[in-house]
């Protein structure tokens, strides 16, 4: 039944590449637009649909599971190349928006870490340990 995995997530991809050229058409871009992800949703549609009108039995659902394990990393390795291809032919100017980006989410994390604690120190009994107190 593995086959049938394949055949789901070969239409699947097939709908998905076909929806996102049809949205790159539709927004002006030459490129497919979100393909990679409608063919994700397709999948995981099409296997709680499976499940829930009973036909979903063990062996197609490993297959399915097989198959979908497998297609994730591969897909989203296949789109990061892209995007750093992409991403290099765009200059320096990429560079300093990739550092400005990792800055920005250090800061905010950094500020929303004291807003929910209140403090710097992770424990806050640390100080008491730290000087000796036993409580």
């Amino acid at each position: 039944m593995t086959i049938y995995g394949v055949a789901l997530l070969a239409l699947c991809y097939m709908v998905g590449s076909f929806l996102g050229d049809a949205l790159g058409m539709l927004l002006h871009v030459k490129a497919n637009v979100g393909g990679v992800g409608i063919a994700m949703l397709l999948l995981i549609i099409s296997r709680t649909w499976l499940k829930k009108s009973g036909k979903l039995t063990h062996p197609l659902k490993l297959g399915i599971e097989f198959w979908a394990a497998l297609y994730i990393p591969i897909v989203v390795a296949m789109a990061s190349i892209q995007n750093v291809i992409a991403a290099v032919d765009g200059g320096p100017m990429v560079l300093i928006a990739a550092f400005g980006t990792v800055a920005l989410v250090f800061g905010c994390t950094a500020l929303l870490g004291r807003f929910v604690r209140g403090s710097t120190n992770w424990d806050p009994h640390a100080e008491s340990v730290l000087s000796g107190d036993p409580e």
